[in-house]
């Protein structure tokens, strides 16, 4: 049959995936010449030379694509196109020479893909490529307008990483080599060997669409902590059997070690160690993504939104606390769209992520994306680890007395200092290496009269509406039962705002014009929301409550 199409021609060199030309067009030539990398959400192009004349309507042919060990189509993992319906108009069916354009998803998930083309009951490989993220795609959320900032956080190989102190700040210069060889099946693998995809390869790879899930897995996979990731932290100055973290200047030498040794995690790293790694990795998939220094960082461990030192009341020596204040600390920075938290777009942005293993989120060593607007308005009931990052630039720092030889173990307040943490938070400038300063970005300046007006309006914006609902319900439902017989009985508000030093506690109800204090013996509190610590110590509650002023049959 003139028409019919042989498969063994297919067999032969007759496919031009266009690398070079694909690759460039996709910002990908960096990383290969050779191998077909492509981003979502942009067409590539193949070249089919059949070399005998092609009718689609008699003999079609099928393509798949698909990703991980179990593709589905309702995953998103496989799918199915025929030549028909990817057919550039450059093609020429007489000659059989089809040019294909194909176009993945912007929503769909990175990695590596084995394309196959179908002739009845025959099937062969046609290529292997390997999709990232498209910081230049609008539709991807990754996305980032500026082309200046993606030349920086994406395509930039060399970076400077600050440490010192808030006093003296140094820096030393950081090869990301994200474009290195290998780099593309160093960090596939990294995504390969997370505890999630050993537990349900088919569930993370479908999940790897999501770059909020992709940067949380990568976030736990740079330490080792849980899992066979890259780097083993060591903060004793004793580095036997490795080398001390200072001796590194860049990611890829660590990167391929790893790799190298059969993902065995590399000895030494500290935390501009694993922000630099991560980096590396993040701007290698498609993340914008820089390194950001925190001087003066807190370590919040008991989550109070303060870091205490004790002092017994007999002497002046420091006794044991769990919070600590690091000289500085470094984390990374990755844009990325949220709307998990917000479909108007006000989480979207710089998130915070940090690979070094401080706490556990959600059961493992990883950190982020916390939003970096969430953080600067003390938002700090959104995920993913927003308090943690949120005290680690604004805690109070307080210097207690332990009165021991009281019962109740009580604590005395001597000094506090709500400046201290989180100074001078620094990045590499876009096209320079100046150091900038975003201290601006995570926390208003002390003293900013706007700052606990929006925090607090915030808290029981959130909560106000909720109470209403349960206040009237319960109202009805005690109309019922106590069918008119008891008088005086007002269901309201109690609303109490407390500090280290402050509290007030008010009290509102139906027929009451304006919040009057009430002693404790009137009220009953009959819900209470948890407390939510919405601005360093001052926490805000609201409740609904019986206000007993008057009870007669």
């Amino acid at each position: 049959d003139s028409v019919s199409v042989d498969i063994q021609y297919l067999k032969n060199r007759i496919v031009d995936l266009h690398p070079q030309t694909n690759n460039a067009n996709h910002h990908t030539r960096e990383i290969s010449l050779t191998r077909l990398i492509v981003r979502r959400g942009q067409p590539f192009k193949l070249t089919l030379n059949l070399r005998q004349p092609f009718n689609a309507s008699i003999q079609p042919l099928h393509i798949s694509a698909a990703t991980g060990k179990r593709p589905t189509e309702k995953q998103g993992t496989l799918s199915f196109f025929g030549v028909p319906d990817v057919l550039d108009k450059g093609s020429s069916t007489v000659t059989g020479n089809l040019i294909l354009t194909i176009t993945p998803p912007a929503d769909t998930p990175i990695g590596e893909y084995t394309m196959t083309v179908k002739h009845r009951d025959q099937e062969m490989v046609l290529a292997k490529p390997v999709v990232l993220f498209n910081p230049w795609c609008p539709d991807d959320w990754v996305y980032l307008k500026d082309e200046n900032e993606i030349n920086e956080y994406v395509m930039n190989e060399q970076g400077i990483i600050y440490r010192g102190s808030s006093t003296y700040i140094g820096s030393c210069n950081w090869d990301f080599g994200q474009f290195e060889d290998n780099m593309v099946d160093i960090c596939l693998r990294m995504l390969d060997l997370n505890p999630k995809y050993m537990k349900d390869p088919g569930d993370d790879v479908s999940a790897r669409c999501n770059p909020i899930y992709v940067s949380r897995v990568v976030s736990a996979m740079i330490n080792s902590v849980d899992d066979s990731g890259v780097l083993e932290g060591n903060w004793s100055g004793s580095y036997p059997n490795g080398v001390s973290p200072s001796h590194w200047t860049g990611s890829y030498a660590i990167l391929k070690r790893w790799f190298d040794t059969g993902s065995y995690p590399v000895k030494y790293g500290q935390c501009w160690v694993y922000a630099g790694v991560m980096c590396s990795v993040m701007r290698l998939l498609g993340f914008p993504c820089r390194v950001v220094t925190n001087f003066e960082s807190a370590h919040d461990n008991d989550r109070n939104l303060t870091i205490d030192v004790y002092h017994a009341d007999y002497g002046v020596r420091e006794t044991p606390s769990p919070d600590s204040i690091w000289n500085f600390h470094v984390w990374v920075e990755a844009w990325m769209r949220r709307p998990d938290l917000a479909k108007d777009g006000k989480y979207d942005g710089w998130q915070v992520l940090d690979p070094t293993p401080q706490e556990k989120s959600q059961g493992v060593y990883c950190c982020g994306p916390a939003p970096v607007v969430a953080i600067l308005n003390g938002e700090t009931d959104l995920k993913y680890d927003t308090p943690f990052v949120f005290a680690e630039v604004n805690a109070d720092f307080c210097v207690c007395v332990s009165c021991q030889v009281k019962a109740d173990g009580s604590k005395v307040n001597i000094f506090s200092d709500t400046a201290r943490v989180g100074q001078n938070i620094s990045t590499k400038s876009v096209g320079s290496n100046k150091r900038m300063n975003i201290t601006d970005s995570y926390k208003y300046r002390e003293g900013a009269s706007q700052k606990l007006p929006e925090v607090l309006f915030r808290a029981i914006e959130q909560d106000v509406f909720y109470v209403i609902f349960r206040m009237f319900l319960f109202l009805w439902l005690l109309y019922i039962i106590l069918n008119q017989h008891l008088w005086g009985i007002l269901v309201g508000f109690r609303i109490e705002l407390k500090s280290q030093r402050l509290r007030f506690e008010y009290h509102w109800g139906p027929f009451l014009p304006f919040p009057i204090p009430l002693p404790s013996s009137h009220v009953y509190c009959l819900f209470s929301n948890e407390s939510k610590n919405i601005q360093k110590t001052l926490t805000f509650e609201i409740s609904t409550c019986f206000f007993f002023l008057l009870c007669c049959e």
